[in-house]
């Protein structure tokens, strides 16, 4: 169950965040601006953000196995339609709507995942099921960059198609869905009105998905435009970078089970993301080479949140509701992930990277006014 979650998130992953990597091919080869080519990769996050909530819907009346592979098999339709297209307008619809499909994954592989562990180990499951995103974001940037630079972009994105036909493959051999009480969904309350503990969970989420995109998104591009590295290496490092970033998230996820909180670890998380971000900034202008570890060290650091809020959502929402919850988390993060590419693009041409970096530190200042430590109840 874990290894199918975990392979299906991790290509809906390359589908949704690898077009990024296409940027310098489309500035480079087709000439679209910074901003225009920022448009067209924000294209599957905007698919994926519209679609969170139904998919949750589905998923709460449904199940989980339904869910996967129709998403699954969708994306890499769309995905398809989209490396046939030849066009840039169709390029970003087909992304679009392989996203829109792609988001299923989202909502039913975690559950799959807080279905079938219990409370004490969940924290290290969910860490490795949500190590599938900057997994599927280092495969994206070591394969679809170099694609894109040498086939051009349209051929790149072959890659995300078979990787999603293949998660679908074995999301049919394994996946079963969790058992759940027989009280029925219309015995669950809505946690929402309990208290306001998932809508900070959210603000949080929101406001730490800035520095995390900034840096998946235009690191790359710094490193091809700015410290003239050609993309294969670039990619290596990024995809290196992502690795870091996964086993940030594990840690994490252990790190919660055992002082048994989830937004403890998060708080810490996000002081964390604050200063690596202020240091990233600081240095990306200098010829001096600590930049490029410190890039590392971001794209690990601005991860490690996820799987703790993610775990905490479900967790608190329950099972007959955990599916509409899990969909509002993340269409938050998505809607504002959408947003940052091509906001940051304009930054970036206006102010310039360092600077870029180093405002993406003041969202993680802001989010730790609102971490919910003291509303936090005993894990079961």
């Amino acid at each position: 169950m874990l290894a199918a979650s975990t392979l299906g998130q991790a290509a809906s992953a390359v589908m949704v965040h690898g077009p990024a990597f296409l940027i310098p091919a489309l500035h480079d080869q087709l000439g679209l601006s910074l901003a225009r080519a920022g448009l067209v990769a924000a294209a599957p996050m905007v698919g994926t953000m519209l679609a969170l909530v139904p998919w949750g819907i589905v998923t709460d009346r449904r199940g989980e196995r339904l869910v996967l592979l129709v998403g699954l098999l969708g994306a890499a339709a769309a995905g398809t339609l989209a490396a046939l297209s030849g066009s840039v307008v169709l390029l970003a619809l087909g992304l679009g709507l392989a996203g829109l499909a792609a988001a299923s994954t989202n909502v039913a592989s975690g559950r799959v995942v807080v279905g079938w562990f219990p409370a004490g180990r969940r924290g290290l499951a969910m860490g490795i099921r949500q190590m599938a995103q900057p997994v599927g974001v280092g495969v994206a940037a070591a394969t679809m960059a170099v694609a894109a630079d040498r086939h051009g972009p349209w051929a790149a994105v072959w890659i995300p198609v078979v990787a999603c036909a293949l998660a679908a493959g074995l999301a049919a051999l394994v996946v079963i869905d969790p058992p759940r009480p027989a009280t029925g969904p219309t015995a669950a309350p809505n946690p929402y009105r309990a208290d306001r503990y998932l809508p900070r969970i959210h603000g949080v989420s929101v406001l730490l998905v800035v520095p995390q995109f900034v840096v998946w998104t235009f690191a790359l591009v710094w490193l091809v435009q700015d410290r003239d590295w050609s993309p294969a290496a670039a990619g290596a490092l990024v995809a290196g970078a992502q690795v870091a970033g996964a086993l940030g998230r594990i840690g994490a996820g252990q790190l919660s089970d055992v002082v048994a909180s989830r937004m403890r670890p998060l708080r810490w998380v996000t002081i964390a993301a604050a200063a690596t971000m202020v240091l990233l900034g600081a240095t990306a202008g200098l010829e001096a080479p600590v930049a490029i570890p410190l890039v590392v060290v971001a794209t690990m650091v601005t991860v490690a949140d996820n799987g703790l809020a993610f775990t905490a959502v479900a967790e608190r929402a329950g099972p007959f509701w955990s599916g509409r919850a899990l969909g509002v988390q993340n269409t938050a993060q998505f809607l504002t992930a959408a947003l940052v590419p091509p906001v940051a693009g304009l930054s970036v041409g206006w102010l310039g990277y360092p600077a870029t970096f180093a405002l993406a530190a003041v969202f993680p200042v802001a989010a730790l006014a609102l971490v919910p430590v003291r509303e936090e109840r005993a894990l079961s």
